[in-house]
């Protein structure tokens, strides 16, 4: 799915061009950053309406509306923090901070699992649309017609997965929804993995085009009924879903059942909302007006915070600033340091990339770079104490069930010595301060690996998300380390959108894969993935698989933890794909994944609980006096 310019008190600064920062460096260079931590505040008496400012990431402003998105537009930027303000999930997840589902919150009940776990029944609560059309299995039957015909174009599609191994959906009744699997499947899995994709859609989206009339409550034979209809649907819904200059002024998209309707978008970003009169979920907002205000970089985000609560009320201390915390607290802000995303970051790099893909495929190679990502300096100086560190694909922070001992420990611990030694030993020459180059090619010991020419040197470019201080620290940190083993990175950044939009799956011989390292800064949310086995990034061909890492044995083990609700399916899975690397690993910030630092909210606020899939409820919100 993931801050920062100016300086603090002992902020670090690296100087470009510099080849020795290594762990004592930093650790000399800043103080303890220990994390600050206050509660959102209790007591006082409500007051009814008010409007509350969220801060959205730097450069990270919603683009793109309609729930079935595809792989560029697939953020928590655009799901989780506008999305499902306006068009609920069928599962709503976490609950008051832990990475559990939330059924008091869900459109759909707990689902019932028969015949050896391959029929799975879905009873719906009373939700409805903002049209007058009640919330039903139809609705969801819709969704999964368009995600039939078009799961190619969906972010989070994984061959044989959801909903190729659906092999039927029937509504015996509008509020019954029956999904009859292809094999028994792993409940929990199957729950949170697979039900957890689905967004009932209204009827009134049925259509083909602007033109076409609107499909009434209870109307039959609509478009999604065959094949050509739903490909002209889906046309024009992700189309229009593109426009953002249209998202509040289009009535198609006025059709909600959430708790918001979307009242002003701007050019800049600028998301207005105010309460959904018709919404029939069990919170009704209290506040009259919620904001999501853009940002270009952190910077401009503080100096906002520094007006004082009424600027914003819900958003980010840059881990730089973290210095100036006492700052915020005088002006009425309390500040949480301990809330993570149920996430973990890394920079993808591309395994088919027609030069550098052969390098990338070899396991010392990224044995090596993982080597030179100094995870305990960097959150120390540039986090600011406010991070954790990524060993494996299953975060550590907030507690779980799900994460084994290894994804606590660190395989690849910071050392460019290891670095340096694991190059020498597979045909390298290495040349400190200077480019290595491949001098034995070849696939076999001692050699480069296969398809690696000899003399090819190691220079790449690695782009990352602006904005974000942190980040930036941290990729010139690399830079610099990796140029003691003659690693030349050449680093370039641009806004959010740009850097994930430009790490999607390709083939070499397209001309969009040239690209050879993208880092957006916020890794992956586990959403709406939300049992953490991996099948949407790491799988063959899975659509989230932004790398194109493909291996025989991470697709059996992930097969395996799909099918056994046993820990140790789960833990062969991750335990390999911890050692495996077929991602960067980097260490993940508290707070929002893109932003990066410890949550501010203002002191009179109440309601507010850090999301550990970063969903926000702000119709749970409420100011008191």
């Amino acid at each position: 799915m993931s801050t920062e310019q100016g300086a603090g008190p002992r902020r670090f600064r690296l100087a470009v061009g510099a080849t020795t920062f290594g762990v004592a460096s930093i650790l000399a260079a800043c103080g303890s950053g220990a994390p600050v931590s206050s509660g959102s505040g209790s007591g006082g008496t409500k007051v009814p309406g008010g409007t509350a400012y969220l801060a959205e990431a730097p450069n990270a402003s919603p683009n793109y509306i309609f729930p079935l998105a595809p792989p560029g537009y697939f953020s928590t930027v655009n799901m989780n923090q506008f999305q499902v303000l306006m068009y609920r999930p069928l599962y709503w997840f976490g609950n008051h901070g832990k990475p559990t589902i939330n059924y008091r919150l869900s459109i759909g009940q707990a689902p019932q699992y028969s015949h050896n776990n391959t029929v799975v029944t879905v009873k719906l609560n009373h939700y409805v649309w903002s049209d007058g059309e009640t919330v039903s299995s139809r609705d969801v039957v819709f969704w999964m017609n368009l995600l039939k015909a078009e799961k190619a174009n969906w972010g989070a599609y994984v061959p044989g997965g959801f909903p190729d191994n659906v092999t039927s959906v029937s509504a015996p009744n509008p509020t019954t929804v029956v999904f009859h699997l292809n094999r028994a499947y792993n409940p929990t899995w199957f729950t949170y993995n697979e039900l957890s994709q689905i967004t009932p859609l209204p009827l009134a989206w049925d259509r083909t085009s602007a033109s076409a009339p609107i499909p009434s409550p209870g109307a039959t034979n609509l478009p999604d009924t065959t094949s050509a209809g739903i490909a002209a649907v889906y046309k024009f819904l992700s189309a229009t879903a593109k426009t953002p200059s249209s998202f509040a002024t289009n009535p198609l998209w006025s059709v909600v059942d959430g708790p918001w309707k979307l009242q002003s978008y701007t050019a800049t970003g600028q998301a207005t909302f105010i309460p959904n009169p018709k919404y029939a979920g069990p919170v009704k907002p209290t506040i009259s007006k919620f904001v999501e205000l853009p940002f270009t970089s952190s910077t401009a985000e503080f100096n906002l915070l520094t007006s004082g609560p009424n600027k914003i009320t819900v958003g980010t201390l840059p881990t730089h600033d973290a210095p100036k915390a006492s700052t915020l607290t005088s002006l009425g802000y309390n500040i949480n340091g301990n809330a993570f995303p149920f996430a973990f970051n890394y920079f993808v790099i591309n395994f088919n990339n027609p030069t550098y893909g052969p390098v990338f495929r070899q396991l010392y190679f990224r044995q090596a770079l993982q080597h030179l990502v100094d995870q305990p300096g960097w959150i120390h100086a540039f986090y600011h104490g406010y991070g954790t560190p990524t060993y494996g694909p299953v975060p550590i922070k907030p507690a779980n069930n799900f994460a084994d001992s290894l994804e606590k420990s660190n395989p690849y611990p910071f050392s460019p010595s290891a670095a340096k030694s694991l190059l020498a030993a597979n045909g390298w020459h290495v040349v400190p301060g200077g480019t290595t180059t491949c001098a034995k090619p070849g696939a076999g010991p001692g050699e480069c690996g296969a398809g690696i020419p000899k003399g090819l040197p190691l220079t790449f470019n690695l782009d990352y998300a602006s904005g974000m201080l942190f980040l930036s620290n941290s990729m010139q940190n690399l830079k610099s380390t990796a140029a003691q083993v003659g690693i030349q990175i050449q680093l370039s950044e641009h806004p959010f959108g740009t850097v994930i939009g430009a790490a999607v799956p390709c083939k070499s011989s397209q001309a969009s894969c040239h690209w050879t390292m993208e880092n957006w800064g916020a890794g992956w949310v586990y959403d709406p993935g939300f049992y953490p086995t991996g099948g949407e990034l790491f799988s063959t061909g899975a659509s989230s698989n932004y790398g194109n890492y493909s291996s025989a044995q991470a697709n059996a083990l992930i097969s395996a933890s799909h099918a056994s609700a046993s820990a140790s399916a789960l833990n062969a899975y991750q335990d390999y794909i911890a050692k495996q690397l077929p991602v960067i690993f980097t260490p993940s910030p508290a707070g929002t994944p893109v932003a990066g630092g410890p949550v501010v909210t203002a002191s009179n606020l109440r309601g507010f609980t850090p999301n550990p899939y970063t969903f926000i409820n702000p119709e749970e919100w409420y100011f008191v006096k």
